[in-house]
């Protein structure tokens, strides 16, 4: 089955493409692999899930952050290899969380992402991933989500 159909079928809405805030590009191919730039929680109204988890915002807030920072790699792979039937597997997630110093729950926070690839994708959903707090992310975030993944060659 396609995985851009699969995403129909799911009924997910991919957030719109943005272009990069910034000196850098959403991800880069090279070698086979495609190396995502970290996603921030964009919702489908464009509005940003803003917070720190073990503070303001819940384990289950914190999921539902990542799985719509998963929905923005989504875009950035169909936007960037033209189709997401190119993802021949995800390799490696990394979750990075703006956590409180006693929070011990980012394994939990980044399933939110981690689930949706599987859902979508599903055995080339499966991946290696790291799930860090850190103190602080740019504007307040409340994560950020990057993705390694093994790529098919362009076909024609």
């Amino acid at each position: 089955m396609s995985f851009d159909t699969r995403v129909a079928e799911l009924g997910l809405e991919l957030p719109v493409w943005r272009e990069p805030a910034g000196t850098f590009v959403h991800g880069v191919e090279s070698g086979g692999m495609f190396y995502t730039a970290g996603h921030v929680p964009f919702r489908a109204d464009g509005s940003v899930i803003i917070g720190k988890l073990g503070d303001s915002l819940s384990v289950d807030q914190g999921a539902e952050a990542a799985r719509w920072c998963a929905l923005g790699v989504l875009t950035t792979l169909r936007h960037e290899l033209g189709s997401l039937d190119r993802v021949a597997r995800f390799v490696r997630v990394l979750a990075t969380i703006n956590a409180t110093p006693d929070f011990g729950f980012h394994t939990q926070v980044a399933n939110g992402a981690s689930d949706l690839f599987v859902e979508v994708f599903g055995e080339a959903g499966q991946h290696a991933r790291l799930a860090v707090g850190v103190s602080s992310l740019p504007f307040g975030i409340a994560l950020e989500i990057e993705a390694i993944v093994a790529v098919r060659p362009e076909s024609g």
